[in-house]
């Protein structure tokens, strides 16, 4: 019997410049593994509160354009958050975005961390330090309009997000205006607010970063990841080269 693996692991090929840039991608799945029942339609899988819509595809593709390495979340975010630490209150959601989850009111959160959570950043973890001078891209993306606040605008195509370390953040912000695209600083949220994946595997290690938040509807197909993949190359390219 197989045992299930709660991530994918890219790697990046060897003679490449970019070897060294490892995106990583804690919502790029809508899988919930067997023996789990949320509850929910499985329509419900295919939106945001279960996936980070375009962020495999977007991966993918930096990964094939830069030879970058990549590790992809292989659980919804709905099983568990591995952008959350394990005491936080949304680890394991009872409700996403109006939408009551309700296999998840009794779920056994060690049990979820033991299979899921643990071994995702214990991979990421291997993963980074088996790469000298590593830069790590934090992809995510967003959707357009929360159905539990319709009258929120969010007019943007690209978020760049950051705690307490920004050097990546300046870099890149204005280069990703100058690619055309329509750029939030710490929007369509704060990354001083939400950024436990990073705060952990970047922040303290002192390693550089950039976190990124794409529009859902721009990266929603190949077309689009595709486009979305071109104008990140060279921001994640110049980013690295400057501060890894």
């Amino acid at each position: 019997m197989s045992v299930f693996q709660p991530y994918e692991i890219i790697v990046g090929r060897s003679d490449s410049s970019a070897s060294n840039i490892l995106i990583i991608a804690d919502h790029a799945s809508n899988c919930v593994p067997p023996g789990i029942d949320l509850g929910i339609a499985p329509d419900e899988l295919d939106k945001h509160i279960a996936i980070d819509i375009g962020v495999a595809s977007v991966t993918r593709a930096l990964c094939a354009t830069l030879g970058c390495g990549a590790v992809l979340a292989g659980v919804s975010r709905l099983v568990i958050d591995f952008n959350r630490e394990e005491d936080s209150p949304g680890l394991i959601p009872t409700v996403s975005d109006g939408v009551v989850i309700p296999g998840n009111s009794d779920a056994d959160a060690e049990a979820r961390l033991v299979a899921y959570y643990r071994p995702y950043h214990a991979a990421v973890t291997r993963t980074l330090d088996a790469i000298d001078r590593p830069f790590i891209l934090s992809l995510h993306s967003f959707t357009p309009q929360l159905a539990t606040r319709p009258e929120e605008q969010r007019p943007w195509d690209v978020g760049i997000l950051y705690n307490t370390d920004d050097r990546a953040a300046r870099l890149a912000i204005p280069m990703v205006g100058q690619a055309g695209l329509r750029v939030g600083d710490q929007l369509p949220y704060a990354g001083t607010v939400l950024n436990a994946t990073m705060n952990l595997h970047a922040e303290a290690r002192g390693l550089p970063y950039l976190g990124v938040e794409m529009r859902q509807d721009l990266v929603g197909d190949d077309a689009g990841a595709r486009r979305m993949a071109e104008a990140l190359a060279p921001v994640l390219l110049h980013c690295s080269n400057r501060l890894a």
